[in-house]
């Protein structure tokens, strides 16, 4: 029994590590400058909400495909299951049970972002100027890419300017739109591990403990 004990033991240690902030990223130092994005809730994932032109220049181009929009929305999911408005059990299942492929929903809008998702719970989260332009990187890369190096765009997304995306990367049961969205906040230093976030409410429950929840999700959506 001892070394199941000691392994066990390991592990919960590890995660513990891999929970702690990263200390020259996250959090801003008190006297220097931040960046603050958003999480956004739609039902069982969350989005990331940064401000378009607080995106280091040539650091995420793909950016440029929104021009009069003053915020970003970034989401990130299997590419079947996504795009539809009223999936079944099966795309369900199909999503979950095995990798396949996946995509980007991209959002340009502009004004309050409270008033842009009226409906959803909304954190903010102060980053660094380096934490936020790695999380630009991360976004910038999950892009898939054609043979001249462009993003591959799929159509039109679910609801105003937007648009969907091919991405990088498989999407199944342990890699969820929850831990892509965690990755992207731990890559910018913030204390979280992507692993424990599957779910959308882990998800939140847990950047709540590092960001300011500035608006709840109403009672009925």
């Amino acid at each position: 029994m001892k070394y199941p004990r000691l392994l066990f033991f390991i592990v919960i240690l590890a995660c513990s590590a891999c929970a702690a902030p990263v200390g020259d990223l996250f959090p801003p130092g008190e006297n220097q400058p931040s960046k603050a994005i958003y999480l956004v809730t739609h039902g069982g994932h969350a989005g990331i909400v940064v401000k378009r032109n607080d995106i280091p220049e040539g650091v995420w181009p793909e950016h440029n495909d929104f021009p009069a929009a003053e915020y970003l929305e970034v989401g990130w999911g299997e590419r079947d299951y996504y795009p539809m408005t009223d999936p079944h059990l099966g795309h369900t299942l199909k999503a979950g049970l095995w990798p396949t492929a996946s995509v980007l929903h991209i959002v340009g809008f502009s004004g309050l972002v409270t008033d842009y998702f009226p409906h959803s719970e909304i954190i903010r989260i102060d980053l660094s100027y380096p934490g936020f332009e790695r999380l630009c990187s991360y976004l910038h890369n999950s892009f898939a890419k054609d043979e001249h190096g462009n993003s591959i765009p799929l159509g039109p997304g679910h609801y105003g300017h937007s648009r969907f995306y091919l991405s990088r990367g498989s999407y199944h049961a342990f890699n969820t739109c929850n831990v892509w969205t965690a990755r992207a906040l731990r890559t910018a230093g913030c204390p979280i591990t992507p692993a424990f976030a599957l779910m959308v409410g882990s998800l939140m429950s847990r950047a709540a403990t590092f960001g300011m929840v500035i608006q709840e999700r109403p009672a009925g959506h």
